[in-house]
């Protein structure tokens, strides 16, 4: 039996926001029909979920363990019917489809692991009492997921969040509402999540700044675009709220001049093409050795023009469409700007409906608008560097510090330039997109408040900490 029914979608939803079509990018067929969450709805869904949180955070962990590692396993089981919505929604590449189903699963058996995780510590106390610390449920987390690996940003904070006790507001993109919240109630709710634990509030800004708004919602997880992150943590501030803030970012791939130039360029083209280039993580600036430089640009230029891109629900190809007309537009909009301001285009720079081809630009510069913004698409500038201090500086500029990659052949030095370089991430002979549920995930500067998800991090994420003690007798005091 399917896991989605769309048929249901408009019926079984309480939401007042109105139809929307689910839209898919590679051909522009309507998929199913939603319904979305107008700003009043996230006020109606809070009080439920305040409401049915409290037995849920109260019962017994293995309770909530055990519907953690149920989603698990059925995100395997379900695997065949989500990665084709992966697909056609998001255009995404079956394998990347498959890597955010392995994940989400990944993401749930960590959070069930997290419910027995020691709830505290028992600390020194100077008085004759028992003092001691206890993680407790912060209450209503409000999740704000993006269009580009839809499942991944939200089940990472919506399984460790309702794993501690807590209860969530999910309000996926209004372009990815399958993906990014329908699907993950539908597992959810099979896996036995009781009942107003897990609200999917499609929609637009509006939505979402309501949801950090709202009263009840004591914490926000936002992944998104860094001006939005902006907007949302001086409203959760307001409301004197804890804000994770996922962003974007610009990261650098190094390759230093002893790199084996074969697997540098398989690394680049995979972290400046990957899925788009719609990653946050995406290698957004190559900084390559000048004795090096030449060959890296003509061979990574080669493999750019190799790749196939076209509609991957239908055809065996390595990138799909970008999202929509918009971001396509914006894309291209930076390759031609770059270009007039003195960049070469050696591969790509050209489209046909959604479906950019990968790009490269020699000879940019801090100026050049491809390099020193995010482009949020299949494009590598490339630039040259002549020394390890010049390599440290320009991977260093700039206002992001989310992700790094360092390609060489003496991992000690990688290391070394590594610690000189601000970022919440750094891989040595690896590309920039990675990503795991059990290591730490997050940027500094503009691409984030640091790491706020994966393993330990989700601790203090998704709890507060309370300190109680206890005395035999009642204190006593002078007066």
């Amino acid at each position: 039996m399917p896991l989605l029914d769309p048929a249901t979608w408009q019926s079984e939803t309480p939401l007042t926001g109105g139809p929307a079509p689910v839209v898919e990018p590679a051909t522009g067929e309507t998929l199913a029909t939603v319904r979305l969450a107008a700003p009043a709805d996230v006020a109606a869904a809070a009080a439920r979920a305040e409401a049915a949180r409290r037995a849920w955070g109260s019962a017994p962990y293995t309770g909530r363990a055990a519907v953690l590692r149920r989603a698990g396993d059925l995100f395997s089981e379900h695997a065949a019917e989500l990665r084709d919505w992966l697909v056609r929604e998001t255009g995404s590449v079956p394998g990347k489809a498959d890597f955010e189903l392995h994940t989400a699963a990944q993401e749930c058996y960590e959070a069930a692991a997290l419910a027995s995780r020691p709830g505290g510590q028992v600390l020194a106390s100077e008085a004759p009492r028992l003092s001691y610390t206890r993680r407790v449920p912060a209450g209503v987390v409000g999740v704000i997921a993006p269009f580009n690996v839809p499942l991944v940003l939200a089940v990472r904070s919506v399984a460790p969040a309702l794993a501690l006790g807590n209860a969530v507001l999910l309000k996926p993109d209004a372009r990815t509402p399958v993906s990014g919240g329908l699907a993950l109630r539908a597992v959810f709710e099979a896996a036995g999540l009781p009942a107003d634990l897990l609200h999917v509030l499609p929609g637009g800004r509006e939505t979402g700044a309501a949801v950090v708004a709202e009263p009840l919602v004591r914490i926000v997880s936002f992944t998104g675009s860094t001006a939005a992150g902006r907007i949302v943590g001086e409203a959760a501030g307001r409301g004197l709220k804890r804000a994770h803030l996922e962003l974007g970012g610009n990261s650098a791939l190094i390759v230093l001049a002893d790199a084996d130039l074969d697997a540098a360029v398989s690394q680049a083209a995979w972290g400046s093409f990957f899925h788009q280039g719609q990653i946050c993580m995406t290698a957004g600036r190559h900084l390559v050795h000048a004795s090096v430089y030449e060959e890296y640009v003509e061979r990574l230029a080669a493999k750019a023009e190799a790749l196939a891109v076209g509609d991957p629900y239908r055809a065996r190809v390595h990138l799909g469409p970008l999202i929509d007309r918009g971001q396509l537009e914006r894309v291209h909009a930076l390759v031609e700007a770059s270009a007039t301001q003195g960049a070469k285009i050696v591969a790509g720079g050209r489209y046909e409906d959604l479906f950019y081809r990968p790009t490269v630009l020699a000879g940019v510069g801090d100026d050049t608008p491809a390099y020193a913004e995010e482009v949020f698409g299949p494009v590598a500038p490339v630039r040259s560097f002549g020394t390890l201090d010049e390599a440290a500086e320009l991977a260093a500029a700039g206002p992001y510090g989310l992700s790094l990659g360092i390609v060489t052949r003496d991992t000690a030095l990688g290391l070394e330039l590594a610690d000189r370089i601000p970022t919440g991430i750094a891989h040595v002979n690896d590309q920039t997109v990675n990503d795991e549920a059990v290591a730490p995930f997050g940027g500094v500067g503009a691409s984030g408040t640091g790491a706020r998800f994966g393993g330990e991090a989700n601790l203090d994420a998704f709890t507060e900490v309370r300190w109680t003690t206890v005395r035999r007798e009642p204190a006593g005091y002078p007066f």
